[in-house]
C-alpha cells in the first residue's frame, strides 16, 4: 500500500492527527475518540492502527497492559518525498501569499503609527491656530 493510500482514509488521518497533536497515546484512548467521531467498532479501529504500524506511520510499545502509539516519521517522510516534485505548483503561490500578508501587516502598522489614537488630541503641527 502506498503512503498516500494509507493517508486516503479519514479514520487513519484522524488517528495520525491525534498522535501528532499529543505525541504518544494509548490504543484505548485513540479507540474511544475515533469510535465516537466515526461510529466504528473497536476492532475496526484496531485494523486502522495495524495499517498505520505496518506501513511505517505509527510505532507501538507496550507499557504493562497498555499499547502506546506514536507517529513514526518514516510514513510521513515517504508521503512528502512522493509529493516533493509537485511542490512547484503551490509553493510559489504560498510565497506570494506570504508576501501579500507581510505587506498588509506593514501597511496596518504604518497606518497605526500615523493615526492618533481615539481620544488623543490632534497633533499641533497639523492644526491651524484659531483666530481671535
Amino acid at each position: 500500500m502506498h503512503a498516500l493510500d494509507v493517508l486516503g482514509d479519514p479514520v487513519r488521518r484522524r488517528l495520525l492527527e491525534l498522535l501528532a497533536d499529543d505525541g504518544e497515546r494509548g490504543a484505548g484512548e485513540l479507540g474511544e475518540i475515533v469510535q465516537q467521531e466515526f461510529g466504528i467498532s473497536q476492532p475496526a479501529v484496531s485494523q486502522h492502527l495495524r495499517v498505520l504500524r505496518e506501513h511505517g506511520f505509527a510505532t507501538v510499545r507496550a507499557e504493562g497492559r497498555r499499547r502506546l502509539y506514536a507517529v513514526d516519521p518514516r510514513g510521513p517522510r515517504e508521503a512528502r518525498e512522493w509529493l516533493t516534485p509537485f511542490e512547484r505548483f503551490w509553493l510559489p503561490k504560498l510565497d506570494a501569499l506570504g508576501t501579500e500578508l507581510a505587506r498588509g501587516k506593514r501597511a496596518r502598522r504604518l497606518a497605526a503609527a500615523t493615526d492618533p489614537a481615539p481620544g488623543d488630541p490632534p497633533d499641533a503641527s497639523t492644526t491651524t491656530p484659531k483666530e481671535t
